[in-house]
């Protein structure tokens, strides 16, 4: 599959690194030569230097047989014209990057004209995964499947868990809740458990269920169900308006501390219900003067990785619960967590995750199952995917205990006319389930792949 990636910022170079591990046939347009120097030297791609809205430069990138083109420049109209230039000159499908909410909430009168196969909105998807953190406040970390049905998170087990000591078998037997244990890290390792695997304090748990199940779940681990009313947002970009609006429709009060004071202006008129205040949230004073203490939860989302970092510490300090932060950098993100802070979210990792899904999608658009949805956990080591079976096939309709599934791949849900399915081996796949597929340290590219 031949992809043409437009901007190596931030987004276009993770977009470019993964895919070029899974050995598509990448160009990358890019207008300054030193970023584009360094690419060639790490990664096995084809550079182009010059601005991705010159039919020329396309025409050079070999755009007009391109599979798929992808404009993530950090300017939204240039992505917007290089997706119409390249598409009128040949490319199959087109994805944009697009942050202003103005043109986003009239993506879809504009994707037609512009013949956008995708629109991918940064400072949306990372809002949407802090507000399922704050509607799920258990976890670390939450993702969505099946149009919001089913949901995997992440929790810690602490010491005085009922859990700890005891194997996944005797979890099941003794809680009878429909979920699924399907990956788990100790330490610096990750393991995909069976029945026997034997649960210890201070592992992270990753569980699959639908919402009401996890919610009981939880109750009968302890934890108490606390809802998030009060949320401190430290920093009053696109993500905080995005955030905003989520937690406002959900009933939260929400104050948010900017130190623009034009930003200010427009985020009083944008959102007349929230307690918009102008300061720098860096300031530790100004954030007890504000209520630090009486927030269920403080989300920091400045440009700078640093400050959030610092904001969330300091959270912690004043015994905040619910703690996140923006965080872009891999790297700190895994710094951060040891620090305690593991609740973080990368606005170029959500954008990335639903490029690539969609990559993946048009790549086994002929296969018995296509991809829905993707999501990479623990530093890439676990992929979890979900796929719609569109035909029958050699998998579908034979007890799944009959399937030889290679090892470190599970299948974690089925989801069937609106039922939820933890299965177990004699359960089947049918025409039009959707299925979660769990894999470690691989990428699936079709849902075959996790077959023997």
């Amino acid at each position: 599959m031949k992809i043409v990636i437009i901007g190596d910022g931030k987004v276009g170079h993770k977009l470019t690194t993964q895919l070029s591990e899974e050995d598509y046939d990448i160009t990358l347009i890019d207008q300054n030569a030193g970023k584009l120097k360094a690419a060639l030297n790490n990664l096995d791609i084809f550079c182009i230097n010059g601005n991705g809205a010159d039919a020329e430069v396309l025409k050079q990138a070999d755009v007009p047989h391109a599979d798929i083109v992808i404009a993530c420049t950090s300017t939204d109209e240039m992505n917007m014209i290089s997706c119409l230039l390249a598409k009128r000159l040949g490319a199959k499908h087109t994805i944009a990057r697009v942050r202003n909410p103005l043109y986003y909430r009239q993506m879809e009168l504009l994707k037609e004209d512009l013949h956008l196969s995708m629109a991918v909105n940064p400072e949306l998807a990372a809002a949407n995964e802090i507000s399922r953190m704050l509607l799920f406040p258990e976890a670390n970390k939450v993702e969505s499947f099946m149009k919001g049905r089913v949901e995997l998170v992440e929790f810690p087990i602490s010491e005085t868990s009922p859990i700890v000591g005891l194997s996944l078998a005797e979890i099941n037997k003794k809680y009878e809740f429909q979920i699924l244990v399907c990956a788990i890290k100790r330490g610096e390792q990750v393991y995909i458990p069976d029945g026997s695997f034997v649960i210890e304090k201070g592992d992270r748990m990753h569980v699959v269920a639908s919402h009401q199940n996890l919610k009981s779940f939880f109750r009968a681990l302890g934890h108490k169900e606390e809802k998030v009313k009060k949320v401190m947002i430290c920093g009053g970009g696109h993500v905080c308006f995005y955030l905003a609006v989520q937690l406002q429709q959900a009933g939260m009060q929400v104050k948010i501390i900017e130190q623009n004071q034009a930003r200010c202006e427009e985020l009083c008129e944008l959102l007349p219900k929230a307690t918009i205040i102008h300061g720098d949230a860096t300031d530790q004073e100004l954030l007890i003067e504000e209520g630090l203490e009486n927030a269920n939860a403080i989300v920091a989302l400045t440009g700078m990785d640093e400050e959030n970092i610092m904001m969330a510490l300091f959270a912690k300090t004043r015994g905040i619960k619910k703690i996140v932060a923006k965080v872009n950098a891999d790297t700190r993100a895994q710094m951060v967590e040891s620090l305690g802070i593991e609740s973080t979210v990368s606005a170029k990792s959500a954008t990335a995750d639903a490029i690539l899904a969609y990559v993946k999608a048009r790549m086994n658009s002929y296969s018995s199952a296509n991809i829905e949805t993707m999501y990479r956990l623990l530093n890439g080591k676990i992929v979890a995917q979900e796929y719609i079976i569109n035909k029958e096939c050699d998998f579908t309709n034979t007890p799944l205990k009959d399937l030889p599934t290679k090892p470190n791949n599970l299948i974690a849900c089925i989801g069937r006319h609106r039922r939820i399915i933890i299965p177990n081996g004699d359960d089947h796949l049918e025409v039009g389930d959707s299925v979660i597929v769990i894999a470690k340290e691989h990428t699936i590219n079709d849902f075959k792949d996790i077959l023997a």
